[in-house]
């Protein structure tokens, strides 16, 4: 989808897919907690994340833990639903009779379906699976709509989630550097130049190879997870509103705006259809929508919202010239981080300008502005304005990449420098 070279990555996506098994496992501490806090307990475990995030490979991680508390390899049936080998597996009856014939009716039986999405009417087995007194499942899935919907009305009360996102700042520093101390603004330029897809920390830093890798992912996820699932037969079309979002994170956008934008460049396109496409685009987790909160009115507000990209490398690809776009990449690194900590992420709105970031967690606001620097007092009097007028007292957050005045503090308004942010533990 990236030029006319669809065919191209296909088989290159295949190679890089069977090198994996190769490859050096990123430990993922947060999101292998979460299965070692679940384990054995009656309750199904779903990670759900975009393709080739990494859930594959967390799975592969616990059962090697499984192995070595003693669990005995057959106790542990897996199944990944995007290898061929499994592809008749994908009719429910087939998937339920193979699970079936290889349960050890008297021991602990640990079950593990890798994207799961591609089983038509999968509920019915894990729901028959879920009854046993000697099962413990866990599930995959890489589409959002499948995840968040029909998850959330198949399996009420008897799942817990939790949503993978490729590598964090943190996460790439401490597997390139290997506990190494290194300088945070070469090792930054290294995460916007490398992506956050873990598999890219194999390729050496090679540009060319990064690039190819991303294409054949993009193409991927647009062909499959998008317009084989909407349906679409004008790709184009799809392809530069995907470009016009991606050169516009961090700008608040509607659907009107973006339609009127492609017909000016002499796309034809209404509003319905933008509204169409942007929630596939979303569903396949290549974009977030971060709505805008009346920070005064406590209430959500329905018209224009901001995008984000899934990963800024992949953005920086379908759009190029990253540098004049420093402040929302930045941004969008933040916005993905609040998410991995499990805020909910709202643009607050103010009666005269907006604060970036409302994160709430547990009914608990705190408000962040991010800027690349506020040496210039013109710029870091813009910045604090906004969280000034705001007259409560959650905390309030100034991020920047500026290590002079990194941890001033601005009548309770606590600056910090974003890449240390970044590094914290969750």
């Amino acid at each position: 989808m990236i030029s006319n070279t669809t065919n191209k990555w296909v088989p290159s996506m295949r190679k890089y897919i069977d090198a994996e098994a190769l490859m050096k496992l990123i430990q993922r501490q947060g999101y292998l907690d979460f299965l070692r806090r679940n384990r054995e307990r009656p309750i199904i475990k779903v990670v759900s994340g975009i393709r080739r995030c990494g859930k594959s490979t967390l799975f592969r991680l616990f059962k090697d833990e499984l192995l070595a508390d003693n669990v005995k390899p057959e106790q542990i049936i897996s199944i990944n639903f995007e290898e061929l080998e499994y592809e008749h597996l994908r009719d429910y009856h087939a998937l339920y009779q193979y699970i079936l014939e290889r349960m050890q009716p008297d021991e602990m039986n640990y079950i593990f379906l890798d994207e799961i999405q591609h089983v038509d009417q999968f509920h019915r087995v894990v729901d028959s699976l879920f009854v046993k007194e000697n099962t413990d499942l866990y599930i995959t899935g890489s589409n959002a709509y499948f995840m968040s919907s029909d998850i959330a009305t198949l399996l009420t009360g008897r799942y817990v989630e939790i949503q993978m996102l490729p590598l964090s700042f943190r996460e790439f520093y401490h597997s390139k550097y290997d506990g190494n101390q290194y300088s945070l603004i070469p090792a930054y330029e290294s995460y916007l130049r490398e992506s956050s897809f873990p598999y890219t920390q194999q390729l050496g830093g090679e540009d060319f190879d990064i690039q190819e890798y991303l294409r054949g992912l993009y193409n991927t996820l647009l062909l499959h997870d998008v317009v084989a699932r909407l349906k679409i037969n004008d790709v184009t079309i799809l392809q530069d509103m995907v470009r016009y979002i991606m050169a516009n994170v961090g700008s608040l956008l509607s659907p009107n705006k973006i339609a009127n934008s492609l017909v000016s460049a002499g796309r034809k396109i209404d509003n319905k259809i933008v509204e169409r496409y942007l929630q596939g685009l979303q569903d396949s987790l290549l974009l977030y929508k971060v709505n805008r909160y009346d920070v005064r009115g406590k209430e959500l507000l329905r018209i224009n919202a901001k995008y984000y990209s899934v990963d800024v490398t992949l953005r920086n690809l379908l759009v190029g010239n990253a540098s004049r776009d420093a402040g929302h990449i930045l941004e969008n690194i933040v916005f993905l981080e609040l998410i991995r900590r499990g805020y909910t992420v709202y643009v607050g709105q103010l009666a005269k300008g907006e604060i970036d970031f409302v994160a709430q967690k547990a009914g608990v606001p705190e408000y962040y502005q991010v800027s690349e620097t506020v040496l210039d007092p013109n710029t870091l009097s813009r910045e604090l304005a906004p969280l000034e007028a705001v007259q409560d007292q959650y905390p309030k957050f100034l991020l920047t990449l500026d290590e002079l005045n990194k941890n001033a503090n601005y009548d309770g308004i606590q600056q910090r420098n974003v890449l240390e942010w970044l590094l914290e533990s969750c």
